[in-house]
């Protein structure tokens, strides 16, 4: 499988696209005026406990307070000085649930209103949602990732040979010690020698010592870490042995990646490459166009059947439709087909969109319980070169799949557009002929409440030439109903919604 990275740097905007086998699969982009917060990490103070939602709201020195809730929080305990949570959760002297799962301790007795916190973010603010912080902080780097509050060593899923995994939880175990913090290995580690994974654990040790130092002496809403910027949190995530290319445009951000890649992944520096030509890098490999394509409603299978993928607040559902394919031998088996094709191009459309949530799949009803299967299967396969975490659940009798995707920032829609003006994001607007009866009211309204010799109404030209073309009838009915004179005025710049009624 061809794999490349391109970054696309213009002023006060950078973009990081994946694209495999000359398809794009993910873009990323960061911007000057709204960079992201996920991963940095803040001295926050409790502005408010929330017994009733498990949670608490933590001042972080954002727009908007962090929200944090009992499940991110183990026990607190007094560390550099201030009030930090540590340590892990039924351990903690926190009771079972009838189901024997540990209970949450109550809220009030982890915080307390004023109380000075480190927390991390974990999730971006995303509408009207403050960011979710967590007190479980974890610091990555290309291997590893510290956890510095625990004691446990996780080894990658992705990384599925038990050798492996036994060489890498060997290694781990010899470098740190018994009373060592807890570390992830990532799927990055899977083949790296000792050498790489020492380098790692001293980098993090490093890293982790500047960050107790930045929180003895920060102010509450300080930031004591901050994430990489994106191209190279994009090189330390998304490089791999099958990595071919990185494809930069900048020469200053090509310098940077260079440095980054020499001094942590010394094998890959040589796939590292400064693109000069003329054409923008992202026209010549096309994901300009395919950004574009991925702000539409409808996504077309090359069968003729089609996506309607509608994201909303709660959840993002997509709809499958046959479309204009009509080659299977029966209803069923053109069914089938469509899903099938449905199934691989949605797992793109997930990725490439950064749909995050609740998900549900509404496909082409099948009879045959064996189809189903194959679907669901095809689904989940097409998801496993997916780096967010998805859970797929069983098909329903009515043809639906639920599944969830991690969410950590806004979809690509969201971030590069905003709600339309005329319609205010509904998608719809009202006819030309509905805001005329609503005129119609409106002067009947007025002329009760207040005097006036005659009125003039404002109103975009489309309803105001169909008042005089189709409604002249009604609106002399009106000026006799009323006494009152009535004037139309077409307004150019006025919505198809919009109108006045001012009273002469």
């Amino acid at each position: 499988m061809s794999e490349e990275i391109l970054v696309n740097v213009t002023p006060r905007e950078t973009r990081v696209a994946v694209v495999e086998n000359g398809m794009l699969q993910e873009v990323h982009l960061e911007r000057a005026s709204r960079r992201g917060n996920v991963g940095n990490i803040y001295k926050g103070r409790v502005a408010r406990v929330m017994p009733g939602m498990q949670a608490a709201f933590v001042d972080i020195g954002l727009e908007r307070t962090a929200f944090l809730h009992a499940a991110d929080i183990a026990r607190v305990a007094q560390a550099d000085g201030i009030e930090a949570a540590t340590g892990g959760g039924a351990a903690n002297g926190a009771t079972a649930n009838e189901h024997g799962h540990a209970a949450l301790p109550s809220i009030c007795e982890l915080l307390r209103d004023g109380q000075d916190i480190v927390v991390q973010v974990i999730k971006d603010a995303i509408g009207s949602k403050g960011a979710r912080v967590s007190a479980h902080l974890s610091i990555p780097s290309r291997c590893l990732v510290l956890l510095p509050q625990a004691h446990t060593l996780g080894i990658s899923a992705r990384i599925e040979d038990e050798d492996e995994r036994t060489r890498l939880r060997e290694i781990i175990a010899r470098r740190t010690g018994e009373n060592a913090p807890g570390y992830i290995v990532r799927t990055n580690a899977e083949g790296a020698n000792e050498d790489a994974l020492a380098f790692d654990l001293a980098y993090l040790g490093k890293v982790w010592r500047v960050v107790q130092e930045n929180i003895a002496r920060a102010q509450v809403g300080e930031r004591v870490y901050e994430e990489l910027s994106l191209p190279l949190r994009a090189l330390r995530d998304l490089m791999h042995e099958d990595m071919e290319k990185v494809r930069v445009d900048s020469r200053e951000t090509f310098d940077k990646l260079v440095k980054f890649v020499t001094k942590f992944m010394p094998e890959l520096a040589g796939r590292i490459e400064h693109y000069t030509g003329e054409r923008p890098i992202f026209d010549l490999f096309g994901v300009e166009d395919e950004i574009q394509r991925a702000l539409d409603k409808n996504v077309p299978l090359k069968s003729g059947g089609y996506l309607v993928i509608d994201q909303t607040e709660a959840m993002t559902t997509i709809d499958v439709n046959t479309g204009g394919f009509l080659g299977a031998r029966n209803l069923e088996d053109t069914a089938f087909r469509t899903n099938l094709e449905a199934a691989q191009a949605a797992a793109r459309q997930l990725r490439l969109r950064n749909l995050g949530g609740i998900i549900i799949f509404d496909f082409i009803d099948m009879g045959d319980p064996e189809h189903r299967r194959q679907v669901l299967r095809h689904l989940e396969k097409s998801l496993a070169g997916d780096y967010a975490k998805t859970t797929v659940y069983a098909m329903s009798p009515l043809g639906l799949v639920e599944m969830t995707r991690k969410r950590t920032t806004e979809s690509l829609a969201r971030q590069l557009c905003e709600p339309c003006p005329t319609c205010s994001g509904r998608g719809v607007l009202k006819t030309a002929e509905t805001v005329t009866y609503e005129i119609f009211r409106e002067i009947t309204r007025a002329v009760r409440q207040f005097e006036a010799n005659q009125l003039l109404v404002l109103a975009a030209s489309r309803v105001v030439q169909r008042i005089l073309e189709e409604e002249s009838t009604a609106v002399a009915e009106l000026e006799q109903f009323t006494r009152k004179s009535i004037r139309f005025q077409p307004e150019e710049h006025y919505n198809q919604e919009q109108f006045d009624v001012v009273l002469l």
